[in-house]
């Protein structure tokens, strides 16, 4: 394929952490589960993909069991390539991992660049901060705001405590 699609993922768990993927987008959504569930090391477990709109609400659902071909049950995710669900720029995902507790990553397009030579795809492009824990939202591990980092350049501005904006 002449095209790779690059994901960032974020998690409303830890506002920190970051992944960007670089994934082939003839895909299918099961192999690009099996994809993020290696990168993430986690453990196999049962998943479901929804593409959202704009504002991260569900639209379509994905699941890993083929519940037939009845109108409103989720497709298989082994029958759906990344291309179908997602060809334009911002476009959106929800990787649900934990379907009890209602725990998701999400997931946006950002890019669509040819590959290069150098790399086997798919691929982790980018990290930051650990993993949240697969199992227990709790002992997600806390590091510096990837947000906080960047603004670090703008936290010694002094102000003038004299200044007054009314004269």
């Amino acid at each position: 394929m002449n095209i790779i699609f690059k994901y960032r993922m974020l998690s409303d768990e830890s506002d920190n952490f970051v992944r960007d993927f670089e994934v082939y987008p003839d895909m299918t959504l099961s192999e690009f589960s099996d994809f993020l569930l290696r990168a993430l090391r986690y453990d196999d477990c049962m998943v479901s993909i929804f593409k959202s709109d704009a504002e991260w609400r569900p639209v379509e659902e994905f699941a890993q069991i083929d519940m037939g071909d009845d109108p409103g049950m989720p497709r298989c995710m082994d029958n759906v390539k990344l291309m179908e669900v997602n060809n334009d720029f911002h476009d959106r995902l929800i990787y649900t991992f934990d379907m009890l507790n209602n725990r998701s990553y999400y997931l946006e397009l950002i890019d669509m660049q040819r590959p290069e030579k150098e790399f086997t795809y798919p691929r982790v492009a980018f990290e930051h901060a650990p993993v949240p824990d697969q199992y227990d939202p709790e002992a997600t591990e806390q590091s510096g705001s990837i947000f906080g980092e960047l603004m670090s350049d703008y936290n010694e501005f002094d102000g003038d405590d004299n200044y007054d904006d009314e004269s």
